[in-house]
């Protein structure tokens, strides 16, 4: 199964564009697993169970575990998510940005050694830093493309006098992606929810691509204004379908042992609110 075939699949099962960002900080972490970076996997699989059936993608940032030497809890974990939401994607949160045999490398990482589903990366070298990853047919990429943190504006919203029409670059960006980056209809692109303006913009150019929007909840990303943006349907079957991420305020929901109950519940508001701005 492809990456958009599967997650049109947990759209459909789960009801649900919620994905969970599992960014695990140990110092961050409730009751009697504070500061244990060797909890790292017990945390993130309890998120995971409490979630599986919440969401339409969980989406593990691979610094999180590097920090903490816990790249082999990263590796449970993929196969944990495996076992316990086996019709879930998994977007591998990277963001590589390196070209020739050093990308493919990176490949290597992320669908052979992690078993990822998809990958973010950046494009800021071109095509030929994200063509290795697109080897491996039915898999996903997300290419940063207007990103949620101020300083987005010193580069992707600049303007290239060079290129026809003179763009800003996000939206070259996006053009690219939608067009002739695409040709196995493997990409998708990175828009923050605290640009809804933008991500409106994004989905005007490229209208096919699944979208990945981090930056609501803990970041400040409204979450109406980012389905209204973003999401287009035609008789209740998405046709640009949309992955609206929330991590700390999930990851974090509660300081206390029921840490996974109260993520379930934050993950259930979180998905019934995208579900209701969407209808």
């Amino acid at each position: 199964m492809t990456f958009l075939a599967m997650l049109a699949a947990a759209e459909r099962q789960n009801h649900s564009m919620l994905c969970v960002g599992l960014d695990p900080d140990p110092a961050k972490f409730p009751g009697r697993l504070q500061g244990d970076a060797g909890k790292i996997y017990d945390f993130c699989a309890a998120i995971v169970d409490a979630s599986a059936d919440l969401v339409i993608a969980f989406k593990p940032q691979i610094a999180y575990f590097a920090a903490h030497r816990a790249e082999d809890q990263l590796e449970r974990l993929m196969a944990h998510m495996r076992r316990a939401a086996p019709g879930v994607p998994i977007i591998l949160d990277a963001k590589r940005g390196d070209i020739g045999s050093t990308a493919a490398q990176y490949a290597i990482e992320a669908f052979e050694r992690y078993g990822a589903d998809a990958v973010t990366l950046s494009p800021f070298m071109g095509f030929d830093s994200v063509q290795p990853y697109l080897t491996y047919h039915g898999k996903g990429a997300f290419l940063l493309c207007r990103t949620s943190n101020p300083g987005g504006d010193d580069l992707q919203n600049q303007r290239l006098a060079s290129v026809d029409g003179q763009p800003l670059l996000y939206e070259h960006i996006a053009r690219l992606a939608q067009g002739p980056w695409n040709s196995n209809g493997q990409l998708g692109l990175v828009v923050g929810a605290t640009y809804p303006a933008e991500i409106e913009r994004v989905r005007a150019m490229a209208p096919t691509l699944p979208l990945l929007i981090p930056g609501v909840g803990a970041q400040g990303g409204d979450a109406v204004a980012t389905v209204g943006a973003g999401w287009r349907g035609l008789d209740g079957v998405t046709l640009a379908p949309i992955i609206v991420n929330s991590s700390r305020a999930i990851l974090y929901a509660s300081s206390g042992d029921d840490f996974a109950e109260a993520a379930r519940r934050e993950a259930v508001k979180t998905r019934d609110v995208l579900r209701v701005a969407r209808a």
